[in-house]
């Protein structure tokens, strides 16, 4: 990209800052908003002074959603996840340094059958299947305690969403807009399209985060819990995935399973129960202006200098995940080990560097996983290491800085999913770094849609073809690593997160749903 591409871009990007920031407000301006989600955007906990005060959470999904909350009387209902939370149960919590305010309200279910919603079901039945990780030979068991926790912990949970919702709708005079996210509430769009009529039902949008599979894949689910899985998301007004193909497998699973569902691929829309839905892919991402700021930061560079200190002169390969299997990091480092193999004369030339957050330790899968990933990295690391250089270097801890301070230096970003709703390492790394690295990306992540054009992509099982990969990135000449970096920099600054918003927007806008009087 030229100079004079560059600037220009530089321009629409602002451009589109700015009417994003107006469409938010116009919208909102006459309506409400109700954000339903596991997590809420603050936890709640006692200082030493015994008083309750609250964190905000991290990540740009959290920043953007209470962006938009400040245009409009905004409510954000979740799950408490500490004491603390449902102690304060609900109330108003200051946004801003200016006067605009959030409604926010803990739901605080039995923790038995919070565990069942959360432990057994969302995470890991549906988490699982949804990345298509079940080994089916011998796994899913769905038996007597997997039904008592749909049962008893999710399908409660859910109605406790929706009742909850629905009490707010009813407390509010001007059209609602409510935005359910994620996997974990797929039966409240129905629970409360069910207790409300037609008049006084909100506009209903929901996200899932991850990805969708194939109509193949979820018959491991019994045809009850399918069935009500895919009634529940028929019953929002516009259903938003990732990308594309979860749009197309979505509808493809109704027209496979959902009896009486009247399916429209041209238009993305499926007819069931006398009620329309639209499907739409709304590719998330992140918010690159204050992952740059962040980048700037002291302590960003203080950890920076420490990754220097044990890189060396060394070529460094990166990957930064949440320890789970669907990361696929016990393939990435065999990869690695596979290019060492063949390409001796990297010895001592190159570091792997994982930077692994815990996550879900208390499920037994993961656990187990970050037992086998512990296990691999000892193996290459004794293959061909030796006292004076360590292959792979893995650091487990939840530092964000650190992570920022890594992708500012790796030639090589490895992301090598299984299967990922978006996966935004894809979109941060290309942000902050400054080697021109290369990406190295699966076929079957989200990002793939939109970053193909700028990475080397391969598929996430073949362990050869990613060492060749690794290997290409690692030798790939200055001018082609430049283009292809900033190829990267400009699809994911042309899209952010607040562009993943707008989008949602404009799409209730254009379909003439959560209209006013005015309207």
């Amino acid at each position: 990209m030229t100079q004079r591409e560059t600037k220009h871009f530089d321009r629409g990007a602002e451009e589109m800052r700015h009417r994003c920031a107006k469409l938010q407000s116009d919208f909102f301006a006459e309506r409400a908003l109700i954000i339903a989600a596991n997590r809420g955007p603050v936890t709640f906990h006692r200082d030493d002074a015994g008083t309750l005060t609250y964190d905000r959470g991290e990540g740009g999904l959290v920043t953007a959603l209470l962006g938009m909350c400040r245009h409009t009387e905004a409510t954000w209902i979740s799950c408490a996840q500490t004491e603390a939370d449902a102690e304060w149960g609900s109330g108003e919590i200051r946004l801003h340094e200016d006067d605009s305010v959030l409604q926010v309200q803990f739901l605080n279910p039995d923790p038995a059958v919070y565990d069942n919603y959360y432990s057994v079901i969302a995470n890991p039945l549906l988490w699982f299947l949804q990345h298509s990780m079940w080994d089916v030979v011998t796994s899913p068991i769905i038996d007597r305690a997997t039904w008592q926790a749909w049962e008893h912990g999710y399908v409660t949970v859910n109605q406790h969403f929706a009742d909850a919702i629905a009490q707010r709708t009813e407390a509010i005079e001007r059209p609602t807009l409510v935005m359910l996210q994620d996997y974990h509430l797929y039966l409240a769009g129905r629970y409360l399209r069910d207790q409300l009529d037609s008049s006084t039902c909100p506009t209903l949008l929901h996200f899932v985060h991850i990805p969708w599979p194939g109509p193949e894949y979820w018959s491991i689910l019994p045809p009850e819990m399918r069935k009500a899985i895919l009634g529940g998301l028929c019953a929002v007004d516009v259903l938003g995935f990732q990308t594309e193909l979860d749009a197309l497998n979505f509808i493809r699973t109704c027209e496979s399973f959902l009896p009486r569902a009247e399916v429209e691929y041209g238009r993305g829309r499926i007819w069931y129960e006398n009620h329309a839905t639209h499907i739409r892919d709304f590719p998330i991402s992140i918010e690159v202006e204050s992952l740059r700021e962040l980048a700037a930061s002291e302590e960003v560079a203080e950890y920076r200098a420490e990754i220097e200190e044990f890189v060396g002169d060394r070529q460094l390969i990166l990957r930064v995940d949440r320890i789970e299997p669907s990361k696929n990091i016990v393939r990435g480092f065999w990869a690695f080990n596979e290019m060492l193999e063949l390409h001796p004369e990297y010895h001592d030339k190159v570091k792997l560097v994982a930077l692994l957050v815990p996550s879900r330790l208390g499920v037994g899968q993961y656990q187990d996983y970050l037992d086998d990933l512990m296990a691999a990295a000892g193996q290459v690391n004794a293959r061909h290491g030796d006292s004076d250089w360590e292959p792979i270097r893995v650091l487990v801890g939840d530092n964000y800085p650190r992570a920022v301070a890594a992708m500012q230096l790796y030639d090589v970003l490895l992301v090598n999913s299984i299967a990922d709703g978006m996966n935004l390492v894809a979109k941060e790394g290309p942000t902050v770094n400054e080697q021109d690295g290369v990406l190295v990306l699966s076929e079957r992540i989200g990002a793939r849609q939109q970053l193909e054009p700028g990475a080397i992509v391969i598929s996430p099982c073949d362990v050869f073809a990613t060492a060749k990969a690794l290997k290409q990135g690692l030798q790939m000449e200055a001018e082609k690593r430049g283009e292809r970096a900033e190829r990267l920099r400009w699809l994911i600054e042309r899209e952010d997160i607040t562009a993943w918003l707008c989008h949602q927007l404009e799409t209730v806008h254009q379909l003439g749903l959560c209209e006013t009087e005015e309207a």
